[in-house]
């Protein structure tokens, strides 16, 4: 018998997700039966499907107790990846100070939790970036240079009153100068790579939207980014299995590369840069099935 598989996404993603046709061509080459799924549809029997993998679900931040209670409802009734402890520790990203702890390279990353009178320290140094502890696709997010301390630490207490914890991060000049390395693996292997463009331009606003656009190119990531990534992945699957999917965002940082983000939820995983990409996760999917 067919496996069903439940390819999950948002609504506001449907039709913007350019991922989501190629695992579902993939998954319907090998047999399977997929279909695309929005996680929020209460029509949705859940049960019905052998398999339900998370991708692109980019609205729960706002909701993320509710995100999560959904996935571990569709645990009890079938299998989910990735599964529900990896993604309670991954949408939040105080992750990142567990990265630090392990001894892997971060962006220097100050944490503010509501009921804080925040300070930004780091203005004095140059430019920060301002982001909630939950959210995806730099929904919230912003730099801010030292000329706009005012406006940052406005956003920090925006932030604050809605009871959401914030980071607060330098802004690293290399971003502007080459950009974000992305390195995306399947299975716990080296899939592919690309060259994320900068998102979070002087000249532009808070990011209120689903996601930012970025520039996205074909990448070959040097043997210390993919060190650095490949040891953030090694933590995460240490705590919780070998991750099913992953990418790991890596920037140049005054010491060399380090973890901007480890994104094991609902990343973008770049297939039309990746040939052969969907395929791999397709075969590992079903893999998994047995």
């Amino acid at each position: 018998m067919s496996p069903r598989i439940a390819i999950a996404t948002a609504t506001r993603a449907l039709d913007v997700d350019r991922d989501l046709e190629p695992l579902q061509t993939a998954l319907a080459e090998r047999g399977a039966e997929p279909r695309i799924t929005v996680w929020d549809d209460p029509a949705v029997d859940w049960s019905s499907f052998r398999a339900t993998v998370v991708r692109s679900t980019w609205d729960y931040a706002l909701r993320r107790a509710t995100f999560l209670d959904w996935a571990a409802s569709v645990a009890r009734t079938g299998r989910i990846w990735n599964p529900v402890p990896l993604l309670a520790w991954n949408t939040d990203k105080r992750y990142l100070f567990d990265l630090r702890a392990a001894g892997i390279p971060v962006v220097p990353t100050r944490l503010v939790e509501p009921g804080a009178e925040p300070t930004i320290p780091e203005l004095q140094a140059g430019e920060v970036v301002v982001k909630p502890a939950v959210s995806a696709g730099a929904r919230d997010t912003d730099r801010y240079p030292p000329d706009r301390a005012d406006h940052a630490l406005a956003h920090v207490r925006r932030l604050l009153a809605d009871g959401r914890s914030v980071l607060v991060q330098p802004y690293l000049p290399s971003v502007d100068a080459s950009g974000e390395r992305a390195l995306v693996f399947v299975d716990g292997a080296f899939s592919h790579a690309v060259t994320k463009g900068p998102i979070l331009r002087p000249d532009t606003d808070v990011v209120a939207g689903l996601f930012a656009a970025e520039q996205i190119v074909p990448a070959t990531p040097t043997a210390v980014e993919h060190a650095v990534a490949a040891a953030a992945l090694a933590l995460a699957a240490e705590r919780f299995g070998v991750p099913l999917y992953g990418r790991v965002d890596v920037v140049d940082g005054p010491d060399g590369p380090c973890v901007l983000e480890l994104e094991l939820a609902e990343p973008s995983l770049f297939h039309a840069h990746g040939p052969g990409s969907a395929d791999r996760l397709a075969e590992a999917l079903l893999a998994r099935l047995g």
